[in-house]
């Protein structure tokens, strides 16, 4: 079976697809990369090649070509790699898709039986449901491998989006056919726009009863303009599908039984690797993992020259600092696995290890004649939390690693893969600043290094704020909330008193409710999810992107209730719950250890109250026929991210890896 090709040359007759195999049938489409959108949408330019505009000028490798002297590298393309990226909002269906291409291309036995989201390897990925760490595989179609990295939807792990489309030269761009574009496809779409990828649009969920494919492509079609993108990225091939189906076609109507006009899109506008191939090497790490038989393994794009197992490196930045390494073992992605093999040549995608103290950004070069590649840069964090000792009378109980060492080693590693995060030393010795792009990003740290053994303190969340020409400003978010029409007052008055300013409003499909979208301070944000999902009895959805900085909004309470506070050292009983209750809701059950400045729970009234939970009663030497039955309210279950939405400025999060407790910050409460 041949595989389909594009041939570039000078002539305009020669800017045609070679015609499509038979199997392939139902790809019989009017131009190879022609978008099908209402011609009232279209500007007036001429007809162009999508896959044919970044190519037009360079040289292709075709038989016969002259052998270059030596001394001169020869431009040219791999016509048997394509490498892509496949970015989206939150739970528009990347990973799943990934499931059914890698179903499809028999990467799995028919018998094997085999997880959903199976790219989503991280317990936390799981159990949440998303996507946090990028990640690498491979199929091969056609007698075409096609590298895929799996990229995560909440604008939270944006610098892992970032970081990957170095390796890329094209990004299937995944839409819901309900919901259209929204934050986090504007920041990917963004990305991948600036580094000149070409783009294929997937329409995904087509199957679904309200689904809106005409509206969504032309929601696209006006992204792609208010974003400047080029002509011809502009004419993006439109393709929609069912990735739970493994389904997909050219139209919504006509969907072919697999995904096969999806892979013939790929091939199809996927511009093939530029590569050097007799250049000096060159490979930018855009990613790292550890194992602990082979240590650190460097993954990246290989730009030019050819990698071989047991060849001496070197490896710079563009300060010029560099310093020599020997590469032991090298693998390729195949299918869902990495395998090992001698050499690998450029266009590719591999894993390099035998270099220890390799960071991402960092450029495997030429022993000799190497130059380093520009480094990676990313966005800048927008939220900082304070990470101390645990210092409650608990400490030691449960965690493993306890000391201001252990904690500040643990950050610091983090720092090797995490680019996007920031760690600075705080006031103290026991102290520091860990700075990323939100809440969510943040938490996702903590929750990893609690199920690690550690055990610390968090502060609260805090935006990071700058003073430009003597005026300060501040972070700001576009805040996308879906919420039911009944329910859209409530929604409105919240966002109002956080010092939001309505950007939009417009009906959200034919269900019935109403997308709202606000420009509103990062501070704001910090505890609205959860006020947003108690005003609309849990069926608002909220979504937010960074915008920009702005001047300062003023002063904003995001709580108006204060803390039940544990008045002395103890284990709680239920005759005290009983008299507690009354006070507002707990978070402690009968016979829980709790001590004194720790948070039992939520004061129905502003300001904090002191309160007794350990009380027992009074024993008599009168005996009572029975028993009183005590009755007490279900306590209130907070998981680490309500406790760090919750907490105010001088309240703490305990996290151990067996509880998660708040409490009083006991050097502000000396301060007063």
């Amino acid at each position: 079976m041949q595989m389909q090709t594009l041939t570039l040359r000078g002539s305009p007759s020669a800017r045609r697809a070679a015609p499509p195999p038979a199997s392939s049938a139902h790809l019989a489409a009017p131009g190879p990369c022609a978008l099908r959108v209402p011609r009232s949408l279209r500007r007036r330019r001429p007809r162009t090649l999508r896959a044919s505009a970044s190519l037009e000028q360079e040289v292709k490798e075709v038989a016969g070509s002259p052998v270059p002297s030596a001394g001169k590298s020869c431009q040219a393309t791999r016509r048997d790699v394509r490498n892509i990226a496949i970015v989206a909002h939150v739970d528009h269906g990347k990973t799943t898709l990934v499931d059914s291409m890698l179903r499809q291309a028999k990467v799995f036995r028919d018998n094997q039986v085999v997880q959903e989201r199976i790219m989503d390897s991280n317990d936390l990925e799981r159990e949440r449901g998303i996507t946090i760490l990028s990640k690498n595989t491979s199929i091969t179609y056609k007698g075409t491998k096609i590298n895929i990295i799996d990229t995560p939807g909440h604008s939270d792990f944006g610098g892992e989006v970032e970081r990957v489309l170095n390796m890329v030269e094209g990004v299937l761009l995944v839409v819901d056919s309900v919901e259209g574009p929204m934050p986090q496809t504007r920041f990917v779409l963004k990305k991948a726009l600036e580094f000149g990828h070409a783009v294929v649009v997937v329409v995904n969920k087509i199957d679904r009863p309200t689904a809106r494919p005409e509206f969504v492509v032309n929601s696209t079609f006006e992204l792609f303009i208010e974003l400047n993108a080029t002509d011809e990225q502009c004419d993006f091939q439109t393709v929609y599908a069912s990735g739970i189906k493994g389904k997909a076609g050219l139209s919504p109507e006509n969907l072919a039984d697999d995904l096969g006009p999806l892979f013939e899109a790929i091939l199809r506008c996927i511009p093939e690797p530029r590569i050097e191939k007799d250049g000096a090497l060159q490979m930018l790490v855009s990613n790292t993992e550890y194992d602990e038989h082979k240590g650190r393994i460097a993954i990246g794009r290989l730009h030019a020259g050819e990698l071989q197992r047991g060849m001496e490196v070197k490896v710079c930045t563009p300060d010029d600092a560099c310093r020599v390494g020997k590469v032991s073992e090298l693998f390729v992605y195949q299918n869902f696995s990495r395998v090992p093999v001698e050499s690998v040549s450029a266009g590719d995608i591999c894993a390099v290890c035998g270099m220890n103290d390799i960071m991402i950004g960092e450029t495997i070069a030429d022993k000799i004649t190497g130059t380093p590649l520009p480094t990676i840069k990313v966005e800048e964090p927008t939220v900082r939390m304070s990470f101390s000792i645990n210092t409650s009378p608990f400490v030691g109980r449960e965690g493993k690693y306890v000391t201001s060492r252990n904690l500040r080693d643990r950050l610091y590693r983090e720092l090797e893969r995490n680019l996007a995060m920031k760690v600075e030393d705080g006031e103290t010795a026991d102290t520091f600043l860990v700075s990323g792009r939100g809440t969510l990003h943040l938490t996702i740290l903590i929750e990893n290094m609690r199920r690690e053994g550690y055990e610390f303190m968090i502060g609260p969340p805090k935006v990071i704020n700058k003073t430009v020409d003597g005026k300060l400003l501040e972070p700001y978010e576009i805040a996308a909330v879906e919420v039911p029409e009944e329910y859209m007052g409530s929604v409105v008055e919240l966002l109002g008193k956080r010092r939001g300013q309505m950007v939009n409003m417009e009906a959200s499909g034919p269900e019935g409710t109403t997308l709202l979208k606000y420009k509103i301070p990062t501070r704001g944000l910090i505890g609205l999810r959860n006020a947003i999902l108690t005003a609309s009895r849990g069926r608002a959805i909220l979504n937010t992107i960074f915008d920009s900085y702005g001047s300062w909004a003023g002063d904003l309470s995001s709580r108006d209730q204060g803390s039940l506070v544990a008045f002395e050292d103890g284990s709680t009983t239920s005759y005290a719950l009983l008299n507690a209750q009354e006070r507002g809701l707990l978070f402690v059950q009968p016979g829980q250890d709790v001590y004194k400045g720790q948070i039992v729970g939520i004061h129905q009234r502003p300001g904090d109250l002191a309160i007794n939970v350990c009380k027992k009663k009074a024993a008599t030497n009168v005996r009572s026929n029975k028993e009183t039955t005590v009755v007490l309210d279900e306590p209130l279950s907070y998981s680490l991210d309500d406790c760090i939405e919750f907490i105010q400025e001088d309240e703490l999060v305990e996290v151990t890896p067996s509880s998660i407790r708040m409490c009083k910050n006991p050097k502000i409460s000396k301060k007063k």
